[in-house]
């Protein structure tokens, strides 16, 4: 029920048309997820190439060298614990600073983690990986700050009306970055593979990982700085959203002044009616009133992206893997060091782009029309589906069927993305009231990123060795997951068409229905039959 008393400034930015301003916001919040994308994916390009030359072992020449277990997992992961905690801190210096002030310090701490990563020196094997995995930690530190703050200023600066279209649009940058680390590490392997030409593993053990490789990922992994830099200037120009200026500074005046300044609207102060809002909305998240509110909300944004993501990125860093099952790449023996980048960063685009990409679009499209809850409720069971046939039927797709291989594969992605990886970034954005809106978004985010460590060093641990038994198991479990995904799903609910402050309750909507609930019981306690009231 939402309620009539809505403060001007709100209720304009509910209402305003879509301008120009929306656009560059969606492109300024979407920069960052470009990058983070790239960053994140883009170290699955060339893990292969750093077991070649930091690890290979003469006394097994008959196979390339080969980062160790826990070494791949550490390299493919440790950027997830960095997000994890990015997340957590900078969610709620969200809500506590403000959107803005603490919106540059992530794009400052990506472009330098970046360009450090790919200068990671030492003398030993383990020294430089060790640099890698200190820098890989902090890049995502930054890359976790980028996921409340982006979700929560693009929420609050948008209509109801488009709101989670342009959610979506922010989120669907990252099936850009994904593209561009492929692209990026194809484009750059196939100028090393043309410069430095080499032969196979089988036809020389040592010559076929070229010395100039050292340089090839190094360059790969410091262009991730660059999109993050282009975008720092126009992140600095953006004001503070008009909701935290109203709602939670109390200046209904700045508010009015800041959204008047970017949007083609016209604003009064309401400085008697803001008092009113803001009394209404003070508890603080560990406290009855959240719990009776938004309890079952924050569980269920939490437990479906926690699910999802132990599938999702477990399907993105272990691609590299079964690509060579899927006759993407060649085995591991029968091409030179760059090659095999050039082979999986191929591979990568090629999903990346019939697959991953798609789906975020198609979200960005249909999201308004068929809802949140039904394309994430779809989303999980399709994956579910694809991920099951993909697990009983390995062995046959495999070695009888490549295409049907591929064509499953690229599906999980497509309903991935048309599916939960999106909608469970746009609901926390919309489920919460503004003082408390980037750190639940920020919880719910860091459920994800455990969800992706799991992915990280337990699923891709059963991939590593090609052994088709684990494959199989480990697909099959995440197919589990997934419809685990589904069921959770039930517990958020659709938001499409309404104000944030009607769907969180601020306007006093979901007060006030759980007073006419109290006062129902109540009569119905009282006199034994229920009463209109």
């Amino acid at each position: 029920m939402a309620s009539n008393n809505n403060l001007a400034v709100l209720e304009a930015l509910d209402t305003a048309r879509t301008q120009w301003y929306h656009i560059k916001a969606i492109v300024i919040a979407g920069m960052g997820f470009f990058t983070d994308a790239y960053d994140l994916f883009c170290i699955t390009t060339v893990s292969k190439l750093l077991g070649r030359l930091y690890y290979y072992d003469p006394a097994h020449s008959d196979r390339p060298g080969k980062l160790p277990h826990y070494v791949n997992n550490l390299v493919t992961g440790v950027a997830l614990f960095g997000t994890l905690s990015g997340q957590l801190v900078f969610g709620w210096l969200g809500d506590k600073l403000g959107r803005k002030k603490v919106y540059g310090i992530t794009l400052i701490l990506m472009v330098i983690c970046a360009i450090c990563s790919g200068l990671s020196f030492g003398s030993t094997a383990d020294s430089v990986i060790g640099t890698l995995c200190f820098f890989r930690f902090w890049l995502g530190f930054g890359i976790g700050g980028d996921y409340p703050l982006s979700a929560t200023i693009m929420s609050e600066y948008a209509n109801k009306k488009t709101r989670g279209a342009f959610i979506a649009a922010v989120f669907a940058m990252q099936g850009v970055g994904i593209i561009f680390a492929g692209l990026v590490s194809m484009i750059l392997s196939a100028i090393f593979r043309k410069r430095y030409p080499a032969p196979s593993f089988k036809a020389d053990a040592i010559f076929s990982t070229q010395p100039e490789a050292d340089f090839l990922w190094r360059i790969v992994l410091m262009f991730g700085a660059l999109p993050a830099l282009l975008t720092y200037y126009w992140r600095m120009k953006m004001p503070e959203t008009g909701r935290y200026t109203a709602l939670i500074e109390g200046n209904a005046k700045q508010a009015a002044a800041d959204m008047g300044r970017v949007l083609d609207i016209e604003l009064d102060a309401e400085g008697e009616k803001l008092s009113q809002f803001k009394a209404a909305n003070q508890f603080p998240l560990l406290s009855h009133e959240f719990y009776m509110r938004h309890g079952r909300h924050l569980f269920g944004t939490m437990s479906t992206w926690f699910l999802l993501d132990i599938a999702f990125y477990s399907q993105n860093l272990t691609q590299k893997d079964v690509f060579p099952a899927m006759g993407l790449t060649r085995k591991a023996p029968d091409i030179n060091a760059i090659e095999e980048v050039y082979e999986t960063s191929r591979a990568m685009f090629i999903v990346a782009l019939l697959g991953t990409f798609p789906g975020y679009w198609f979200t960005v499209l249909f999201i308004e029309k068929i809802g949140r809850f039904i394309i994430q409720l779809v989303g999980f069971l399709m994956m579910s589906i694809f991920m099951l046939l993909l697990g009983i039927k390995y062995d046959y797709l495999r070695d009888e069927n490549k295409l049907l291989f591929v064509v499953l594969y690229v599906l999980t992605f497509f309903f991935a993305n048309f599916g939960p990886n999106s909608t469970t970034f746009v609901l926390p954005a919309e489920l919460f009231p503004t003082r408390l809106r980037s750190t639940c978004h920020a919880l719910s985010a860091a459920s994800g990123k455990a969800g992706a460590v799991i992915g990280a060093f337990v699923v891709q641990s059963y991939t590593l060795d090609e052994n088709v038994g684990k494959i199989k198991r480990a697909i099959m479990v995440l197919a589990f997951t997934n419809l685990l995904g589904f069921c959770f799903t039930f517990l958020v609910p659709e938001t499409k068409g309404r104000s944030l402050e009607e769907i969180s309750g601020e306007d006093g909507g979901a007060q006030n229905e759980t007073q006419m609930a109290a006062r129902r019981s109540a009569t119905i306690k009282g006199s034994g039959r229920l009463e209109v009231i």
